[in-house]
This record gives C-alpha cells, sequence and structure tokens, in this order.
C-alpha cells in the first residue's frame, strides 16, 4: 500500500479508502468484520462511514458493525484512521424532533456521543460534515468543534458534498476565529464521467489544503465494465448506472471506454481507480466492497500504472469541464 498525507496535515493515510455503506444493508456482519480485516492486512488504514449508514430503521446499524470490529482488539482501532459524518436524522421514522439533524451545535454535540457510543471508541480521527447546512453559521459550528477537539472526542474536520465556496467560506471563518484548523478534506463525487468537481470544488481544495476524498469512483457500476457483464450474462446495471445506459450517447461513450480498456488487458473498475490517483489534489478514492473479491481488485488498482498514451485517449472519451472561470468564460 501506498500512503500519503491527508491535505496540509501530518496524518499519513492510505491511497485507497474504505468505504463501509455496504456493512449491515448489502454486508452481514462477519463478512464485514472479513473485509476490514483484509483492507487492514493490505495496509489501507483509511476508514470511511457516516451515522445514517445502515438506512432507514437501521440508521447507525454500520458504525456499530465497525464498533464491534475495533472491540475485538489486535490493535484494530490504533491501527485504523477513523472517519465518520454528521448531517441526517437519525430520529425513528416519523419521530423526528426540530433539532435531531444538520450541523446546529446542539446536533453535533449529540451526534457524535452517538457515534462514539455505537463505534466502540473515545475519539473519531476525522468528523466529516454530510452536507452543507445554510442556516447555520459556521462560527456556530467551528464553537462546537473546537469544544470536542478540546475534549478529546474528534481530531480533525473534514467537509462532504461542499461547494467551492463553502469550502472558501468554512476555512476563512475558521482562520478568523484562530485556533481551529478548520477543514481538512473534502469527500465530492468524482470519477471519469462526473468531472464537474475540476472547476470548482477541487481548485478550492487545493488552495486552502484539503485533501480530495473521491467518492463513487466507479460512477455507481458504470465504469466497472457493466456493458461486458451484461454481456457476459453477469449481474445487470441498476441505479445510477441503469439510468445513464437508457442515453444512447452515455451507453456509446461507456462501450468506447471498455473497447479501450480492452485494447491494453486492463478492467475497467481498476483503471478507473487508477485513473483518480493520478489527478492532482486527489488523496484517494473511496472503494465500498460488497465482497473480499471486490476488494481485491481495488487493490491491484494501486499499482496499476496508466501510460500517458492511455490517459490522453481516457481523456478523449471522458473530457472534463476545463477550469474556472475559463470553462464557461472567456
Amino acid at each position: 500500500m501506498k500512503y500519503t498525507q491527508l491535505g496540509r496535515t501530518g496524518l499519513k493515510v492510505s491511497r485507497l479508502v474504505l468505504g463501509t455503506m455496504n456493512f449491515g444493508p448489502q454486508t452481514d456482519e462477519a463478512d464485514s468484520h472479513a473485509i476490514m480485516d483484509a483492507a487492514l492486512a493490505s495496509g489501507i488504514n483509511y476508514f470511511d462511514t457516516a451515522n445514517v449508514y445502515g438506512w432507514g430503521e437501521n440508521k447507525g446499524r454500520t458504525e456499530e458493525i465497525i464498533g464491534n470490529w475495533f472491540a475485538r482488539g489486535g490493535e484494530r482501532r490504533d491501527k485504523v484512521v477513523l472517519a465518520t459524518k454528521v448531517y441526517g436524522n437519525m430520529a425513528a421514522e416519523g419521530d423526528a424532533w426540530p433539532n435531531h439533524d444538520k450541523l446546529s451545535a446542539v446536533n453535533i454535540r449529540r451526534a457524535v456521543d452517538a457515534s462514539l457510543k455505537r463505534l466502540r471508541t473515545d475519539y473519531i480521527d476525522v468528523y466529516q460534515f454530510h452536507h452543507v447546512d445554510r442556516r447555520t453559521p459556521f462560527e456556530e459550528i467551528w464553537q462546537a468543534i473546537d469544544v470536542l477537539v478540546q475534549q478529546g472526542k474528534i481530531l480533525y474536520v473534514g467537509s462532504s458534498n461542499f461547494p467551492g465556496y463553502k469550502i472558501a467560506q468554512a476555512n476563512e471563518i475558521a482562520a478568523r476565529r484562530g485556533g481551529t484548523i478548520g477543514l481538512v478534506s473534502e469527500q465530492c463525487l468524482y470519477n471519469l464521467a462526473e468531472r464537474r468537481a475540476e472547476m470548482e470544488v477541487i481548485p478550492a481544495a487545493q488552495e486552502y489544503g484539503l485533501g480530495v476524498i473521491p467518492w463513487s469512483p466507479l460512477h455507481g457500476g458504470l465504469l466497472g465494465g457493466v456493458i461486458r457483464k451484461e454481456t457476459e450474462g453477469g449481474r445487470r446495471a441498476g441505479g445510477r448506472a441503469a439510468e445513464s445506459l437508457a442515453n444512447t450517447a452515455i451507453r456509446a461513450q461507456i462501450q468506447s471506454y471498455e473497447d479501450l480498456l480492452d485494447k491494453h488487458g486492463i478492467e475497467p473498475g481498476e483503471a478507473a481507480l487508477a485513473w483518480l490517483l493520478t489527478r492532482p489534489g486527489v488523496t484517494g478514492p473511496i472503494v465500498g466492497p460488497r465482497t473480499a473479491q471486490q476488494l481485491d481488485s481495488a487493490l491491484r488498482a494501486v499499482e496499476l500504472e496508466l501510460s500517458q498514451e492511455l490517459l490522453s485517449a481516457l481523456d478523449e472519451i471522458f473530457p472534463g469541464p476545463g477550469p474556472a472561470p475559463e470553462a464557461f468564460a472567456w
């Protein structure tokens, strides 16, 4: 495994991030524990989750699965850089109260304590805002975070799904307050098929020293060889991938992508991950394996070297938006 610093911090993290969203809904606890053991054995030390994972009536279940894994000992907690998120409403359906979600000081305090209990740990390495809260001022948010840092409950703070201007606003207010390091990472939707983050989000992250953690690196399976799997009678596309393939232009684009990689003898999913590892500002993509085999495929991407010829060909198939403001102005 290869490692890098998380943004401008001294924290060393693996170039692949283990996403745990499938733990519980798609993968049972025993298999989830086996995947985490395999990830740790491979050198992956950055694990990402969120308080709402498990979804619906099972919100919080994923954190519980991770907490039970930590409780098995073997220095598991000490070896892991643990990231979780706050924003979503954790109350039972039909039982939501006004302050049970978003980023008020009240909810942040409640949510971090609940996550710590489920995760069976006394601290969170990277506590992430899962979405922007347009109603809560950052002065209030940072005041709440300062208390949690002083209490030793969290070490760093990151954002997820933030636009570039909110990254700037958050860190400028943190700087004015003094003593607050501000955001150190941003999780954003970013992959070959969805490159809009290159226009504003990634430049803002680089300017303010945030590590970029792309989520959905295979765009819901679209970049994982989905057409070939259909042809060979494998698992059919669902969700975002199925919706995209219904568009004939996108289907032709994906076919060109798969044909290109077939010519080079490279698995599409591994190429999509390897491409992200070449992108400026990217710390490491989040991989969310449902099985140990999917984890093995992701690990191969770390060692995969993409030639300049192949990178140029991928740019032709999936052109980026270009930098701001040139992408939309003279």
